[in-house]
């Protein structure tokens, strides 16, 4: 096949109706818009901030400690292009009325459908257990030993979600995870070198390390992880929303990206500000992380990010699970839904509690290197991550299910690239690991 013919198909022409890169408010005036708007808030936010979990806040801690803020234009690059990734999710929803995975299985097979659900299953597992670290980690920071929290932890995440008001216990983590936006003021209270802060968010720097491409593929894995993507398609889908409404979800949707992104920014720069600056370039335990907040919370930082840990891994550890089997189920047509009975959707109910379970157990294993594991999940979710892409830019590109919805020449650009940029930095991580220099 010719090089030229090839490229066609990877990026297909742009739909005959064209579409803005930014979408206009409908002229429908200002109450009702607002109206509009409140009414579809929801999926985009959530998805989002749900990012910033355990294994984000870890991460994000050891890219400060270890390359203070050499690392944000790397962050920043990210964050574009997770409001592509996430907008494209949301376009794909409205517009097609199905899930992810009802479109993976209708348009590519069950085979296909089979290896994408295999890779799904295996980073989100991956994903679970850094939650329960998360909790472990908590725990232990205000002199609980992890035994005895993650278990209640696990059974109560359990019975919230498969028993009792999911709703309201999300309200409740959200709120206990917003503790942690004091990152911002403590960024600013630490008073980093905000000239070193400019110029490593604008001025690329690359080190020659193994390390390097490590953190940074766990900067993308857990910025644009696959469980954001089939929460925010299915939270769409409930939602009801029109492609007529369009323009609404994009803003919703680019609102979630800014204020996650913002948060995992301040979280660099306070680490970086606090912990790289007086020389600690590695971080082993929660109450090292913690110091970042030393300079707003003082005495109270270990309290503090305690309890923004615990929030932040109790959501994540719910919406997860449940992702992940909603989509799992969904792909291959089985029963599912909450409101169904054990016995009338055993699959459903036997993915979700193994999930919990084995993140449960694994949390509980003596020894651990909490850190460790959040970055190590994160660079799991990186590696995988581009089987996903690549399914969801054939999708969103297919005319046929998307009319004039189809991705713009600037969203294959940065999605294509964000994917080929991944496999590239995974085969050099594979090469340096076998072949080390």
């Amino acid at each position: 096949m010719k090089l030229r013919t090839w490229l066609q198909r990877l990026v297909p022409r742009r739909a005959s109706v064209k579409r803005r890169v930014f979408p206009r408010i409908p002229a429908t005036g200002r109450a009702l818009a607002v109206v509009t708007f409140l009414s579809i808030l929801g999926p985009g936010l959530v998805s989002a901030i749900a990012g910033d979990d355990a294994g984000g806040i870890g991460t994000y801690s050891v890219v400060g400690a270890k390359y203070g803020y050499t690392l944000l234009w790397a962050l920043v690059v990210v964050i574009i292009a997770l409001a592509v990734v996430q907008e494209m999710t949301a376009r794909i929803a409205i517009v097609t009325g199905k899930g992810l995975s009802d479109l993976i299985r209708e348009q590519f097979g069950v085979r296909t459908t089979g290896f994408a659900m295999l890779t799904l299953f295996i980073a989100n597992a991956a994903v679970t257990i850094s939650e329960f670290v998360g909790i472990a980690a908590a725990s232990e920071l205000f002199g609980i030993s992890r035994y005895l929290p993650v278990p209640v932890a696990a059974v109560a995440v359990w019975f919230i979600v498969a028993r009792g008001n999911y709703k309201r216990a999300e309200k409740i983590f959200l709120a206990l995870s917003a503790v942690l936006v004091v990152y911002v003021f403590a960024a600013f209270l630490a008073e980093p070198d905000w000239g070193a802060v400019i110029y490593g968010t604008f001025v690329p720097t690359i080190y020659p390390d193994r390390d390097f491409v490590l953190l940074t593929i766990a900067i993308i894995g857990t910025t644009i992880s696959p469980y954001m993507q089939f929460t925010l398609s299915a939270a769409t889908l409930d939602k009801g929303t029109k492609p007529e409404e369009y323009s609404f979800v994009f803003w919703e949707t680019l609102l979630g990206v800014i204020l996650s992104g913002a948060f995992a920014y301040f979280i660099i720069i306070a680490t970086a500000a606090t912990l790289n600056a007086n020389g600690v370039t590695s971080i082993e335990t929660a109450e090292q992380a913690a110091l970042a907040l030393e300079p707003i919370a003082g005495p109270l930082a270990v309290a503090l990010f305690g309890i923004g840990l615990l929030g932040a891994s109790l959501l994540a550890a719910s919406i997860l699970p449940l992702s992940t089997t909603y989509a799992i189920c969904e792909a291959f047509g089985w029963e599912r839904g909450v409101n169904q009975e054990l016995s009338d959707a055993p699959i459903f109910y036997g993915i979700y509690t193994a999930l919990i379970v084995v993140g449960a157990i694994v949390a509980m294993i003596p020894g651990l290197p909490l850190f460790e594991i959040f970055v190590y999940v994160y660079l799991l979710n990186g590696i995988l991550l581009p089987v996903l892409l690549v399914l969801m830019l054939r999708l969103a590109n297919n005319k046929r299910l998307m009319g004039a919805f189809v991705n713009s020449h600037v969203v294959n650009v940065m999605g294509w690239g964000t994917t080929i940029v991944l496999i590239g930095l995974s085969a050099i991580l594979i090469v340096t690991t076998l072949f080390p220099v």
